[in-house]
C-alpha cells in the first residue's frame, strides 16, 4: 500500500529481526524492558537499550523518546509508552503514543520505521480497534511527512496480521479520501425531548459517547446529511431541523481536521441504536456520560446555555 509517498506494509514476523531506520518499543512509561516486545529488544539488542532507557526515564504516557538499538539491525529504537506500569491503556494513549513515535522519526530524518501492535499484548487492547487508530495516524502523518519513506507494521501471530491486513485493506482508501488536504464536512445532531438529549455509545475509534452525526456525502446538502445520521443511528426521523453553530477547531475530531453544522431537533420517539452506535439514550444536563468524545461536551455546554438565555 502507498500514501503520499510513503509505502505501508503489514508482515508477519519478529520486529527485532526487521531491517529499517528504527522499531518502535510498545514501552511503559517507566521505560522498563520486561515482556513481551520490550523484552525481546532487550535481549537480542543487549543492555545497552535499557541503560540508555534508563537515563531518559520517566516519560509520559503517550510520549516517545528514542535509543540507539544496540545488535539489532535497526539503528534506533523509538520507545512509544503505551501504558502505565499497570499495564493500562486506552484509545487515546494509542493514538498518541502512534502520533509521537511518527513525530520522533521525523525529528530524526528516518526513512523507515517498523510498529508493532501498539496495546496488544499485556495491554489487552482490541487489535482491529489498534489497526484503525494506528492506521488514521499514519495516513494523517503522510500529509506532513518530510522524509519518511516506509513504514512497516510487524506483527508476530497470524491472528494480529490477519486483523491489521484486513483492516488497512478495508480502511485505507476510505480514510484517504476524507482526509486529502482540505477539512471534512461533518454533522452533529442536537435531538431533544422534553429537556432530554440523545448520545449514542460509539462501535469504533474514537470511544465514548457523542451526539448522533457523521459525514456529509458527496451531492447531499448539511440538512439532508442530518437527518440522514440521525435517522441511521437512533432510528428516528427528526423533525423541526434547525442550524444550531458551526464548530471547526483543527483539533476538534482527534482523526482528521473536520467541519461540523451542528443541528438541533426535536422528537417524540425513542431511540435505538444502530449504524455504528452502540447504544442510544436520552441524558439529561445534570447526567450526562463522563466519556464525551470529540468536541461533544463543548457543544452541549453552549446549547444548554443557549436553552437557559431564551
Amino acid at each position: 500500500m502507498k500514501t503520499n509517498g510513503i509505502e505501508i506494509e503489514v508482515i508477519k514476523g519478529d520486529i527485532t529481526e526487521i531491517e529499517v531506520d528504527a522499531i518502535v518499543n510498545a514501552a511503559n512509561n517507566r521505560l522498563l524492558m520486561g515482556g513481551g516486545v520490550a523484552g525481546a529488544i532487550k535481549r537480542k539488542g543487549g543492555p545497552s537499550i535499557q541503560k540508555e532507557a534508563d537515563e531518559i526515564s520517566p516519560i509520559k504516557k503517550g510520549e516517545a523518546a528514542i535509543t540507539g538499538a544496540g545488535n539489532l539491525k535497526a539503528r534506533y529504537v523509538i520507545h512509544a509508552a503505551t501504558m502505565g506500569v499497570d499495564f493500562k491503556t486506552d484509545q487515546s494513549i494509542i493514538r498518541e503514543a502512534t502520533r509521537s513515535a511518527l513525530g520522533a522519526a521525523r525529528e530524526k530524518d528516518i526513512a523507515s520505521i517498523a510498529f508493532p501492535a501498539l496495546g496488544c499484548g499485556v495491554g489487552g487492547f482490541s487489535p482491529e480497534q489498534a489497526a484503525k487508530i494506528m492506521l488514521e495516524e499514519v495516513v494523517g502523518f503522510t500529509w506532513y511527512n518530510r522524509g519518511l519513506k516506509k513504514i512497516i507494521f510487524v506483527l508476530f501471530n497470524e491472528k494480529a496480521y490477519r486483523t491489521f491486513k484486513e483492516v488497512f485493506k478495508e480502511h485505507l482508501d476510505r480514510i484517504k479520501k476524507k482526509i486529502e488536504r482540505h477539512p471534512v464536512p461533518a454533522v452533529d445532531i442536537i435531538i431533544e425531548k422534553d429537556g432530554a438529549i440523545i448520545l449514542v455509545e460509539r462501535k469504533n475509534p474514537p470511544f465514548g459517547w457523542a451526539l448522533p452525526g457523521g459525514f456529509v456525502e458527496v451531492g447531499e446538502s448539511v440538512e439532508t446529511a442530518a437527518g440522514r445520521e440521525a435517522e441511521e443511528e437512533t432510528g428516528i426521523k427528526v423533525r423541526e431541523l434547525k442550524q444550531f453553530h458551526v464548530y471547526s477547531k483543527p483539533d476538534r475530531d482527534p482523526r482528521f481536521h473536520t467541519i461540523s453544522c451542528v443541528f438541533t431537533a426535536g422528537t417524540e420517539d425513542e431511540p435505538k441504536a444502530a449504524s455504528d452506535a452502540k447504544k442510544a439514550e436520552f441524558f439529561r444536563e445534570g447526567e450526562l456520560p463522563d466519556e464525551i468524545t470529540f468536541d461533544h461536551r463543548r457543544i452541549l455546554s453552549d446549547y444548554f446555555k443557549s436553552r437557559k438565555g431564551k
